[in-house]
């Protein structure tokens, strides 16, 4: 039934152009003639009439001829364009020629203007035809839009480039958005005061906030794909004064492709305010060590566990084993794997990196070419409280990892560290300065390529602060910041996993790899962000509230230790820092003794800690 009405539709409205075009030829052989002849009808020599009329029919013949092979009869006219008018213009010269030859052949001479001006005349009645329906109808949406108008969502342009004509375009056509653009915005002078479809160019981004509130706009739409991370986070920084709600094109390969869309935009995220620009790596570098190679992965289903099986399992290993202690984690990202990469050789196995015989009897079985050990106990102020656990988990989970590995002879094991581990001041930071130790000291004396990757903080992972302000703005407050002058270097998970993978294929054996963080970031601005990109006013709707400096935690984190200095690498992202020199058989003895007084649960771990890592000085907990 819909079917067969819809045919009748189509139906109605080519009988509807045909009659139109017929009437179009009709008035366009006669605007001619009345042109030629200095616009009096009286002047006009009679045969010239007699011709019109007597070649009127195979004329109309031709022109309908004409237009149906430039699918005239086909097109949708209510998002007619420039593609539609290239095709009237085609159609009216091929149709005009038809004529011109008709004539001709039938010995009708007809003043030679005559072609130029039917031609022209049929033309332009032919486009103000076709294009009538559009502009009629965008009439009605504008008088819908004023009898409606409190329904509809006022917005605001940023850019005047492609993507915003595209977007423009399509907020114009659509009857199912509920947008009414209001402004444009763009930084180059010379637009200022000119239209785009229409709508004007008011000014720069200074224009912003005050053209929020002076258009009573409820949504801004920040289409500059082409401009660097750093500019897109000031102008969005700009418009999240603003309390509208924000909305990105993403980036310059839906421009490229053609497909900017409102459905193709992202909502505004901390990320995009942080102004970073993305990280690049080596695709076929972290492509050719990993394909076709046994990788295992230790807690994979943690945030940075998870998104390195990930970008390993689009890397096309033989077989790829997640193993972690969390049967929750673990389960979610084998059913992730399992959807993504159905080809995929996967493997997930829960065990501890604690227990000795659990990882020798995995890595005997599936002898493993590549490690990422990603295991780890990692809140600060939880270790703090529980300093035993995190040195059996980090520390001695680290080393029976590392002794599986040596043993089986893996090809390369990567270790992922933390700048935590640089002049440690809590338990979970000098732990992980053991395990980087640990490493080089493997690495000292094995086949296998021992190596230890350092960065910061990561978006959006497990225990940041990102996934914790969040929350506390739904419960609506207050934000908790420690320290007014806290700062932290942030990077996104996929960004820092890359460079692991790429610093991996870096790997030779001994070399802690520093990752290039970016511009580090005061967490008090991060939250005042994330508060206005909810809607709300700092201070007023949410409180941001201080607590002090939690035990163990640094007002800033450090790269590297006084001793170590930074090596470059292919990527300027990744350095190599200057291995620090030991003596591996006192390390090792100092590890047994640690070893028997953390599970004999005694309170001596921190002394002994401060022996192995020397930089290792706690801060000491502030009492009420």
């Amino acid at each position: 039934m819909r079917k067969r009405l819809f045919s009748k539709d189509m139906l109605f409205r080519q009988v509807f152009l045909v009659i139109a075009d017929v009437l179009t030829v009709i008035a366009a052989s006669s605007m001619a003639l009345w042109v030629r002849f200095d616009f009096s009808v009286a002047k006009i020599e009679e045969v010239y009439l007699e011709y019109i009329w007597a070649g009127m029919v195979p004329n109309v013949l031709g022109v309908i001829v004409a237009y149906w092979f430039f699918h005239l009869y086909r097109s949708v006219w209510k998002y007619a364009g420039v593609y539609e008018l290239q095709h009237i213009l085609f159609a009216g010269v091929t149709a005009t020629l038809t004529q011109l030859a008709g004539f001709a052949i039938a010995g009708f001479r007809m003043p030679r203007s005559y072609w130029f001006l039917y031609a022209g005349a049929l033309i332009a009645l032919t486009t103000f035809v076709r294009f009538s329906y559009r502009m009629l109808r965008r009439l009605r949406s504008q008088m819908e839009d004023k009898r409606t108008g409190e329904n509809l969502s006022r917005v605001m342009i940023v850019g005047a480039g492609s993507a915003a004509d595209m977007l423009i375009r399509e907020i114009m056509q659509s009857e199912y958005l509920h947008k009414k653009i209001e402004c444009v915005i763009d930084d180059d002078p010379e637009l200022k005061g000119k239209t785009i479809r229409g709508y004007m160019i008011i000014g720069g981004r200074e224009k912003i906030v005050e053209a929020a509130r002076q258009y009573r706009i409820d949504e801004i739409i920040i289409a500059m794909p082409s401009v660097s991370k750093k500019e897109t986070a000031e102008i969005a920084k700009i418009c999240n004064e603003t309390g509208c709600e924000m909305k990105l094109v993403p980036g310059m390969y839906q421009l490229i492709n053609s497909e900017v869309s409102i459905s193709k935009l992202k909502h505004v995220e901390i990320e995009d305010l942080l102004g970073r620009e993305p990280v690049k790596v080596d695709l076929e570098k972290i492509t050719g060590y990993l394909k076709d190679q046994v990788v295992l992965v230790t807690g994979g289903g943690g945030s940075i566990g998870s998104e390195l099986c990930r970008q390993i399992a689009a890397a096309d290993p033989k077989k790829l084993i997640i193993v972690d202690i969390y049967e929750n984690n673990a389960y979610d990202i084998q059913q992730e794997l399992i959807r993504k990469f159905p080809k995929l050789n996967l493997i997930v196995l829960i065990a501890s990196v604690r227990n000795t015989n659990r990882m020798n009897a995995i890595f005997e079985e599936y002898l493993p070419n590549v490690v990422f050990h990603a295991a780890a106990h990692k809140h600060v102020p939880l270790m703090e409280d529980s300093p035993n656990e995190a040195i059996k988990n980090n520390v001695f989970g680290t080393l029976k990892t590392v002794q599986a590995a040596h043993r089986y002879g893996v090809e390369k094991f990567v270790l992922i560290s933390t700048d935590k581990a640089v002049n440690p001041t809590n338990i979970m930071g000098a732990s992980k300065r053991i395990c980087e130790m640990i490493v080089q000291a493997y690495s000292r004396k094995s086949e296998t390529d021992f190596v230890a990757v350092r960065f910061g903080n990561v978006l959006g992972s497990n225990g940041s602060v990102i996934p914790l302000f969040k929350q506390q703005i739904r419960e609506g407050g207050p934000v908790t910041v420690t320290h007014p002058d806290i700062i932290r270097y942030f990077m996104t998970i996929p960004e820092a996993v890359s460079l692991v993978l790429e610093a991996g294929a870096f790997a030779h054996g001994g070399e802690i790899f520093v990752l290039d963080m970016g511009e580090p970031v005061k967490i008090v601005d991060l939250a005042m962000n994330l508060i206005k990109l909810s809607g709300y006013t700092p201070g007023e709707d949410i409180e941001i509230k201080y607590t002090g400096l939690r035990p163990g935690e640094k007002l800033y984190e450090e790269r590297l230790m006084a001793e170590e200095g930074l090596a470059k690498t292919e990527n300027d992202r990744i350095s190599i820092a200057k291995p620090i020199e030991m003596d591996d058989e006192k390390f090792f003895e100092s590890l047994e003794e640690m070893k028997t007084e953390v599970y004999a649960e005694t309170g001596e771990v921190r002394e002994m800690v401060r022996k192995i890592v020397p930089t290792y000085k706690r801060e000491k907990r502030k009492t009420k």
